[in-house]
Order: structure tokens, then C-alpha cells, then sequence
């Protein structure tokens, strides 16, 4: 079951403090003449969001750039901030963990839950990251895996669920939201092609990762994926299961081992070292840097950086390799 995170349930009644010392005056302005106020958790929501609402609202992202979403939790000033939005936009619990507690605790606000993954079936977490020894940070442990964004087929559902629940909590909207939406879905084929196209043909469709957040896209676009620790980031491998994996790339002539440029390579850098392959960045999109944000990256110009990264993988051959691991 998941477990919340005590810092949350400490940070509340301050939350309703400040939220009560900040009350946004009542405008005079007709509620149709009015811009909403969107928040969002992390990147993938903030960027899809802002596409789909365009000029009819001012959309804000939470989590703040270079911030771990999976170790993110909410401050009082955060918690009030949501309180005074129109709506709050998030993947799901297991990513969020802190949702569900947060939305249940403003009982007099107005603003709206959007969950992105709605209805969805979400993958359960494999069983390759809980090998003895490793260490995991229970009070954000996942029960499904919320890494759904990073398959550009699944992030075209993300943006159409977003849409109609946007447009059912503000239906004087609606018609602009779809139109945004329409315009940002065709974006969003076309690089969903670029996927297909791409890797229809892989020789190589194994690749080695530290994050293991491209579950989806793997299970989307023919590939396997191949984690050295878990879901989260930080998560670190005993070293049997580096043992393991070390002779997995040597007896499997893998390349390229992927790790996360805004995480901690040193586990990954260790693997490299002892098998004599090179490091490639995945970015999971999760945090952005400031820096990536200024010069105007997005879901899809990283999304595509992602997909060369991944060609140098898989259009090297490699031996057949066992599903198992």
C-alpha cells in the first residue's frame, strides 16, 4: 500500500495558515472574461498542459527546476499555492504519492484534480529492482510503474485525457482546448512515427538503464529494457545484482549504458568502468534544468534527443539475448 510521507501531514495545518493570510481578492471581471489559473506537478504536465490551455490560462509548474519528482514533497507555501488554483494537473499517485492526501485535505477549495493517467492501465513495478540488498526509500515506494509520458503513443493519451477532463471542469473553455490539443497531438504523431519508424527494425533492442523509467516506451516501440536499480533515480543495486549485469553486457556485447544526467552516474559509472562501455544520457523528463528550460526545450526536442540516443544502441547488432535477466 502506498505510504505517505508524515513531512505532509506535518506541513498541512500550515498550509490552511497561509492559505487563509492569502486569499486572492474576488474580481470584478466577468468569470468568462477571466484567464484560469492551472498548476502543474512536474514537466511532462506543466508542458503538455501549457499546449493544451494556450492563452486561456496561466499554467505553473510546482516542482521547480532540477528537483527530484520521485523524492518531492509539498511545503505549506506549496500546499496553499494549489489551494488558490483553478486546477492541479498530475500523472498519478505513484508518481505524486503526496496527491491524494494534499487534494482530500482542501476541503473548501474549488480547484480541480486532473490526473493525467485516468483509466489507464499502468504496469506493475518488475520484479528486477528488488534484489536483496538493494535500497529503497519506502515512503515513496511505487506500486505501479508512473513512467508513462516517455512513450510518445502513450503521451498522446495523456494529452487527450488531460483535454476532456480541462474541458469538462471548465466547459466555457472547452472549444479552445481542443482546438490547442489538436494542433499538439499532431506534433505529438509525428513523433510518435519517428519512434515507429525508427526502431521497427532495431538489431539491437536491448538497453541497459539506470533509471528504469522506459518501461513503456520499451513495451511501445519492440525494445527491452534493462535496469541496474529501480524506479527511482537514486536507487542503489547491491553488488550482486552489479555482478549480475556486468556479466549480462560482456556475454551480450551491449554498448551503451544509459543513465540520467540530472541523477547521480556514480553506480552507472562503476558499470561502465568494470565493462569497458560508454555512458549515454536518457533524459526521463522528469526535472528539466533551468538552463534546458531557458533555451526552450520541450517534451518533444528532448523526446527526440532520447531517440538518438537510443539508435546508438539499437542499430548496432548484438548477440540474441534471454528475455530473463
Amino acid at each position: 500500500m502506498m505510504k505517505v510521507s508524515k513531512k505532509i501531514i506535518a506541513v498541512l495545518g500550515a498550509a490552511f495558515l497561509l492559505g487563509a493570510c492569502s486569499q486572492p481578492t474576488t474580481s470584478t471581471k466577468p468569470q468568462k472574461e477571466s484567464k484560469l489559473n492551472i498548476m502543474t506537478t512536474f514537466f511532462p504536465m506543466y508542458d503538455f498542459t501549457r499546449n493544451i490551455v494556450g492563452e486561456e490560462g496561466n499554467v505553473t509548474l510546482l516542482i521547480s527546476a532540477g528537483t527530484e519528482p520521485h523524492e518531492y514533497d509539498p511545503t505549506a507555501k506549496d500546499i496553499a499555492k494549489i489551494s488558490q488554483s483553478d486546477a492541479l494537473v498530475y500523472d498519478n499517485e505513484n508518481m505524486e504519492t503526496w496527491v491524494p492526501t494534499v487534494m482530500k485535505s482542501l476541503t473548501d477549495s474549488k480547484v480541480k484534480e486532473i490526473k493525467a493517467t485516468k483509466d489507464m492501465e499502468l504496469l506493475p513495478i518488475e520484479d528486477e529492482h528488488d534484489h536483496e540488498g538493494e535500497e529503497h526509500h519506502d515512503e515513496h515506494d511505487h506500486e505501479f510503474d508512473p513512467h508513462v509520458w516517455l512513450s510518445p503513443k502513450k503521451a498522446k493519451l495523456l494529452v487527450e485525457k488531460i483535454t476532456a477532463q480541462l474541458s469538462e471542469a471548465f466547459p466555457e473553455k472547452a472549444s479552445a482546448f481542443k482546438t490547442n490539443a489538436q494542433a499538439y497531438l499532431e506534433k505529438l504523431s509525428q513523433l510518435d512515427n519517428e519512434y515507429t519508424a525508427a526502431l521497427k527494425d532495431a538489431k539491437q533492442k536491448n538497453f541497459v538503464t539506470q533509471h528504469t523509467a522506459f518501461r513503456y516506451l520499451a513495451t511501445d516501440y519492440g525494445l527491452n529494457q534493462v535496469g541496474i536499480a529501480g524506479i527511482s533515480p537514486e536507487a542503489e543495486p547491491s553488488p550482486a545484482r552489479l555482478a549480475e549485469l556486468t556479466k549480462y553486457i560482456k556475454e551480450n556485447e551491449i554498448r551503451y549504458i544509459y543513465f540520467e544526467e540530472n541523477a547521480s552516474e556514480k553506480i552507472a559509472k562503476t558499470l561502465a568502468t568494470e565493462t569497458g562501455v560508454v555512458l549515454e544520457v536518457l533524459n526521463p523528463l522528469e526535472s528539466l534544468t533551468k538552463e534546458e528550460m531557458d533555451k526552450g526545450d520541450d517534451y518533444i526536442s528532448v523526446m527526440k534527443e532520447n531517440l538518438q540516443a537510443l539508435l546508438k544502441t539499437t542499430t548496432v547488432a548484438g548477440k540474441e539475448i534471454k528475455a530473463e535477466h
